[in-house]
């Protein structure tokens, strides 16, 4: 048996309903999964088969089931036996999971020898991944093996009807982890319950408090003083990103924001992540440092019992946000967090459990009445993809620059990794090599293929490379786009053929210049550029990235050419300094250092430069988030535009862009001019999808984290006749091109010597 079944209580279920029905056998954890044996009437197997599914754990899932009928061996009883090491490990390794109800009445029950105990957990909850050394997943196999369970944890360890049966990180104060509060050199402020009580304190008192969590540390603040949150934001170097918050309760939440029923599901869910939610108007009492100029907040519950204890206690939201430097991945160990947490927190509250590897909260925004994952990490991560006829060959995928995470095909699963990050920075790149090397190890895998993305200055591309020429796996180049739109066809199930829009900031494309603005037709064994955007100039090229005003002009001066400097009217956007704007107008006209792109991504950062938005963004997308955040809805109409040529199509946006400029010179508002050059790009869609002529629509790339872009697409598609299909549990943005990579190396043709040659997936 497959799926999430180890960790999750599955055995004790198995043993409590055989012995329920009568029925002798065993039941045991495997690198497989897990494998059952039972036998008795055949009613009662029956009725025990239909049962496994319909009543198992909460958490658990069961993607494959293989039934073989085997001779009696006169079992007179069920019992659950020890796991086995020997033979392809494929099974799923469950994510860290959110303090259960059980756990928490026992937290605050002043009667339970686990009251205020702040690494209580039980087979339906606490860490897990974060956790894990090697499999299968049994207590010597995890972070926790250096704690000797004392003789009250060791009898619900080994009872199977103890709801802590087999919970491998189960303790208890007295033989479990224990938490002490450190000042910035390292030294003892206190232990157990006083370090909580005055790190408590520290928040209250408006100081920094770097606090290990589950899979790393976060810094902590109170969320109603405004002079610490931006201290916070000084020391950490993030200027505009919001902060994450961490509310004591869903009530608590429901002061602030608006919350419909979906997302007080995913709030109060297991995998309890970050979610989006819109800001009631008005002063909430929240510091304006929080989520400066944006309408919604990234809110998370208490998770652990750390959690709920510090919460319970502030009774006020705080700041939760990850222990880093902007750019750099989160800390895990106190050595690290002590050096590169240095000037930023004020104290530590540490505790002694070791953490495998490094788990940032994930983020999910509820859209089309779904949920949408956007970060996978704690609580989702590792992402399990079962894929059907999958081959024996073995396929590690690195992912791509930004929002890195990365993917192992093993058997016929797709494990992805946690978010790792931007790979621009030492630590970074430690963090995303340790993680390539993380998932083979736990597998016992070793790749046959190395997949990665075809732009040669990525670092995890060059790190694919390099394993190349000391190693004997094939290197396999994929196209960014085509990964993005394979891994939305993986998760949804779908063969070719589809139309593939795959829309984003960046992507290296075929022709050597940036792609983002893409419609692939998707065949089953590649791919054709069905349409793509008029592509325009970059001036500066990353630099052009970072400032939306350099990307405006580079689109109008794809309108107007050399004339835009001649001309004597203003630009319709912030002037430049005249010594910039010379050197940007030598750039464009001899097109050094500004490389070509069909970017939709850049498009909404040159319109919101145009309009005045944002002339310069602190973090990835923040433009396009403003002109979507400025939307004024209730009106209609679209802009014109024109579709030029054969295969590939031309989407020429000039007539839109000269029209939107219109609309502004006449006052139109900014919210109207907004909807309609959502709507525009919309209809550009639909458009090409009658063009195409396939019915399966993949929508995928970061562009489509917008909410209003998204729903009002796949409206559109669905009242034209075709059948739209986007992400869930897999990131629209980078993070999910590592599971297109494993598809794209799957799908194509590979020579018999598999280190002979790099294959590239176009």
């Amino acid at each position: 048996m497959q799926g999430a079944v180890q960790g999750v209580g599955f055995r004790p279920f198995v043993y409590r309903l055989a012995s329920e029905l009568g029925l002798g056998g065993w039941v045991l954890n495997s690198p497989h999964g897990v494998c059952i044996e039972v036998e008795g009437d055949e009613a009662q197997v029956h009725r025990f088969e239909q049962r496994l599914e319909n009543e198992k754990p909460r958490v658990a899932t069961i993607t494959g089931l293989k039934v073989s009928p085997l001779t009696p061996a006169r079992c007179e009883r069920f019992d659950i036996r020890d796991s086995v090491a020997e033979g392809t490990k494929e099974a799923f390794i469950l994510p860290d999971l959110a303090t259960c109800a059980d756990c928490l009445r026992e937290l605050f029950d002043p009667a339970n020898r686990r009251f205020r105990y702040p690494f209580t957990n039980c087979t339906n909850c606490g860490p897990r991944f974060s956790i894990i050394e090697a499999l299968p997943y049994d207590r010597p196999n995890t972070s926790m093996k250096k704690f000797a369970m004392c003789p009250e944890c060791q009898r619900e360890y080994h009872d199977p009807k103890d709801r802590r049966f087999h919970a491998q990180p189960n303790a208890c104060s007295k033989c479990g982890p224990q938490m002490e509060l450190w000042d910035a050199t390292g030294r003892v402020l206190a232990r157990e319950h006083e370090a909580l009580a005055q790190s408590i304190d520290a928040v209250r008192g408006g100081k920094i408090v770097a606090m290990k969590g589950i899979g790393g540390f976060q810094l902590l603040v109170d969320a109603r003083n405004d002079d610490v949150v931006r201290r916070l934001r000084e020391r950490k170097h993030r200027r505009e990103k919001p902060f994450a918050l961490m509310f004591p309760s869903l009530e608590s939440v429901e002061e602030q924001c608006r919350l419909s029923a979906l997302e007080k599901q995913l709030l109060l869910s297991y995998q309890s992540p970050i979610v989006l939610l819109e800001k009631m108007s008005g002063d909430n009492g929240l510091a304006r440092a929080v989520a400066p100029g944006n309408p919604y907040l990234g809110v998370m519950l208490p998770y652990s019992p750390l959690h709920h204890l510090l919460l319970h206690e502030l009774e006020c939201p705080v700041v939760a946000t990850s222990g880093n430097l902007s750019d750099e991945p989160i800390c895990i160990d106190e050595p690290e967090a002590l050096e590169r947490l240095a000037g930023i927190a004020d104290v530590f509250l540490v505790h002694n459990r070791p953490i495998a590897r490094h788990m940032d909260d994930s983020i999910a925004r509820v859209m089309m009445e779904r949920e949408v994952v956007l970060r996978a990490g704690r609580g989702y991560a590792p992402t399990a993809i079962s894929i059907e006829g999958g081959d024996s060959e073995t396929v590690l995928a690195v992912g791509g620059q930004l929002k890195n995470a990365v993917a192992l095909k093993t058997g016929n699963h797709v494990f992805i990794s946690q978010h790792i990050g931007d790979l621009e920075t030492e630590p970074a790149l430690a963090a995303f090599e340790k993680s390539a090397a993380d998932l083979p190890r736990l597998y016992d895998a070793k790749p046959d293929i190395i997949a990665y993305d075809l732009h040669p200055e990525y670092l995890s591309t060059k790190f694919a490379r390099t394993e190349f020429e000391t190693g004997q796996s094939q290197r396999f180049g994929v196209q960014h786009h085509y990964a993005h739109v394979l891994s939305c066809m993986a998760e949804n199930n779908l063969s070719a053929p589809v139309l593939g829009i795959c829309w984003d900031g960046t992507g290296y494309g075929l022709d050597g210049t940036i792609w983002g603005g893409e419609f692939l037709l998707v065949r089953e064994d590649g791919f054709d550029q069905l349409a793509t955007f008029r592509q325009f100039r970059l001036a500066g090229g990353d630099k052009a990235v970072k400032q939306p005003r350099r990307t405006a002009l580079g689109v109008l001066y794809e309108i107007y050419g050399s004339e835009l400097f001649e001309r004597e009217e203003p630009l319709p956007f912030v002037d430049f300094p005249s010594t910039e704007l010379k050197v940007l107008q030598k750039m464009l006209v001899t097109g050094a250092g500004s490389p070509l792109t069909s970017s939709a991504g850049r498009l909404f950062d040159a319109v919101a430069s145009l309009l005045g938005l944002r002339h310069a963004v602190d973090f990835e997308g923040q433009a396009a988030m403003d002109l979507e955040f400025v939307i004024k809805p209730g009106g209609g109409g679209f802009y014109h535009f024109e579709l030029q040529g054969e295969q590939p199509i031309i989407i020429d946006w000039e007539s839109m862009v000269l029209e939107i400029l219109e609309d502004k010179r006449t006052g139109k508002a900014m919210g109207d001019i907004a909807l309609k050059f959502h709507h525009t790009l919309v209809e550009i869609m639909v458009a090409i999808a009658r063009v195409a002529g396939e019915q399966k629509i993949v929508l995928s790339g970061g562009c489509f984290q917008n909410k209003f872009l998204l729903e009002r697409t796949v409206q559109r598609l669905r009242d034209e006749g075709f059948i739209p299909y986007s992400h869930n549990r897999v990131p629209p943005n980078d993070g999910g091109i590592a599971l297109g990579q494993v598809m794209a190396a799957l799908r194509t043709h590979r020579p018999e010597n598999v280190s002979a040659k790099e294959v590239c997936a176009a």
